[in-house]
């Protein structure tokens, strides 16, 4: 029950922070340029980016329950794909667009203002609804694969509501929190989540017979048991391991370790392999992404000069970017 409590309240928190941080730089310019006449506009714009994200985890919640088995496993392994998806682009765009976020969104409501009221409705919803989105696909299918369905709600939902407050806090003043290595952390824990999330949806499309797996015809069979192999004489669409004698799926162990690593008693091959290629894909390049941002940026007088002795345009705005440890946003967005 704590496992998947943390690991939903640790999504919530970091996802619905970002989405904070965003609506507070939006309310925060929008009250400098003096036009808090469209706070209303905007505010509409967030309500329904939310009522989209609740719509959206309704259906695939109670609509699921009208399929049939293969169905449901084919639509949850599906969606699955898509919230890996999502998250790993969300995880890299934040660390190439953090510095500009804020430029971009205060650019995005000047056009807005210039546009009519639904520019600004628009610009509140568009802001929103991606993070929502992408929030909810990825909280459906980590709900779906820990089982206790109580405590990873209730542990998403303290998370939002804990990350609206931090917001309002640091929008307020009351409160400096070191958003870069915030994200940072979560960024890592949600690249080993969404590795997880994978194995998870290849589980569910061997289920459903769409992938090659140990419920199927494709199955080796060990020749002694008659039942499908396990271990090498399993690859590859047999199963890799199953300790389910030692780590029952059901028990504390399993789902700490379900939550956090993505480890399942047992697992095919297929899961395996996924699991592996994408953290040998995807941790390096997050490392990489990390350590660019905190790279620092040369300074105005440590400019190169040209040919006439002068510091050159392409330095000079190399020097003109906010350092990230001075940001007040994810990634180095001030």
């Amino acid at each position: 029950m704590l496992a998947s409590f943390f690991a939903t309240f640790l999504i919530g928190l970091r996802e619905g922070l970002e989405a904070a941080l965003v609506v507070g730089i939006l309310v925060a310019y929008l009250t400098r340029l003096g036009r808090r006449d469209a706070l209303p506009r905007l505010w509409m714009g967030v309500g329904l980016a939310i009522a989209l994200a609740l719509a959206v985890g309704a259906v695939f919640t109670f609509g699921a329950y009208m399929l049939t088995f293969e169905a449901q496993e084919l639509l949850g392994g599906g969606l699955s794909l898509l919230a890996v998806a999502m998250v790993t682009w969300m995880i890299f765009w934040m660390q190439r667009a953090g510095r500009t976020l804020k430029a971009g969104l205060e650019g995005g409501v000047d056009r807005a203002l210039r546009g009519g009221v639904w520019a600004i409705v628009a610009i509140g919803f568009v802001s929103v609804a991606r993070e929502g989105v992408e929030t909810t696909l990825l909280l459906w299918s980590m709900v779906q694969s820990f089982g206790d369905t109580p405590a990873a709600l209730l542990g998403a939902l303290v998370g939002l509501i804990a990350a609206v407050l931090l917001g309002w806090l640091i929008a307020r003043g009351m409160l400096r929190l070191n958003l870069g290595r915030f994200f940072t952390w979560t960024g890592g824990f949600l690249v080993v989540v969404a590795a997880g999330v994978l194995a998870y949806a290849l589980h569910d499309l061997q289920e459903a017979g769409a992938l090659p797996g140990p419920f199927g015809s494709a199955a080796p069979l060990d020749p002694v048991t008659g039942l499908v192999a396990t271990g090498w004489s399993g690859f590859p669409f047999g199963w890799a391991f199953d300790v389910s004698d030692t780590i029952a799926p059901g028990e504390a162990l399993a789902a700490l370790l379900q939550a956090t690593v993505g480890f399942m008693p047992a697992m095919t091959w297929l899961q395996v392999i996924a699991w592996a290629l994408y953290i040998a894909i995807v941790v390096p390049l997050f490392v990489r992404g990390v350590r660019a941002n905190r790279r620092p940026k040369p300074r105005a007088a440590d400019a190169a000069p040209d040919a006439s002795g002068n510091p050159t345009p392409q330095t000079l705005d190399a020097a003109r970017v906010p350092d990230a440890a001075a940001s007040t946003h994810p990634n180095g967005a001030s």
